[in-house]
């Protein structure tokens, strides 16, 4: 249900197009001092900087060497017979870990009267960390690479539970890998990341963790794109294998088409379509998707 595929398109990475560097001096100094507009990047429907629906080996806010750096942001879903909202914030450390939360919201719309719901909304909180552990973005002849975990909560396991789920709580882990290619795409500046992801969420977990069908994790595939037509704006996709462990309904693999529009250092705001499919027996769960992020 993280329809907040936008997100997807990383600022993060025009932060580091722009330079990543910092002012030199003040230990624990704020990030926002050195860095450009944009350097502050995105944030997923997850918490941590990346995409709408996935992470990126990025981290939040604009701290380098010596400075914090973050994020707040606020995520609007809005499917036919859905809505997701999230609200969240992350905050980094040197450009070498980043701590983040995340609370999602999932109303149910349509879903509570033909079903016969009891509850007409789920909701989760999500804990996460992510360490940088080597590369850089540009500077490096590697590109950055981070792993990260998170830990979530899913807070009305009743109806997780009745549909076959296992648990209302799991741990799950990621590898992710992004670098930036200049002037790869006529010209412009062309940001790609991969990545795996070891869990057994459904739905990301909104729907509980493990199922009648399947209850081990699965290692799961992600990967998304973008192209940067300056440090304002950027234009990209994002993609996300999603694991199949509930019988009573299919799991639709997630797909994003984003732009994203960066007035300053401050604000970034993302408009995304969301190609959601299936979701909890419910077919063609396509809408839009709009993140307001502000960083320092």
């Amino acid at each position: 249900m993280a329809r907040s595929l936008s997100a997807v398109f990383s600022p993060l990475v025009l932060a580091s197009v722009v330079g990543g560097c910092v002012s030199a001096g003040a230990p624990l100094a704020w990030g926002e001092q050195g860095r450009l507009v944009a350097t502050g990047g995105a944030s997923s429907i997850e918490g941590g900087a990346g995409g709408g629906v996935i992470p990126w080996a990025v981290l939040a806010g604009y701290g380098e060497k010596g400075e914090w750096g973050g994020s707040a942001f606020a995520t609007h879903v809005n499917l036919p017979d859905y809505t997701l909202d999230v609200v969240g914030a992350a905050a980094s450390y040197a450009n070498r870990i980043e701590f983040s939360y995340a609370h999602q919201r999932f109303d149910l719309g349509s879903l509570v009267s033909k079903l016969s719901l009891s509850e007409d909304n789920l909701t989760q909180d999500i804990f996460g960390v992510k360490v940088r552990l080597f590369g850089d973005l540009i500077y490096d002849q590697l590109p950055q690479v981070s792993a990260g975990l998170e830990y979530k909560h899913q807070n009305d396991f009743l109806i997780p539970s009745l549909v076959g789920a296992r648990r209302d709580s799991d741990v799950e882990g990621y590898l992710t890998a992004s670098r930036l290619f200049m002037g790869a795409a006529f010209g412009y500046n062309v940001v790609v990341n991969g990545g795996l992801r070891y869990s057994r969420a459904n739905e990301t977990g909104l729907l509980g963790f493990g199922g009648d069908r399947r209850d081990t994790r699965s290692v799961l595939k992600e990967g998304g794109a973008a192209v940067l037509f300056n440090p304002h704006w950027a234009l990209g996709v994002d993609y996300r294998e999603k694991p199949d462990n509930l019988s009573f309904a299919g799991e639709s693999d997630w797909v994003d088409m984003f732009v994203g529009w960066f007035p300053n250092k401050h604000v970034s705001v993302v408009l995304a379509y969301a190609h959601l499919g299936e979701i909890a027996t419910l077919d063609n769960q396509n809408g839009t998707y709009l993140s307001v992020q502000g960083s320092f």
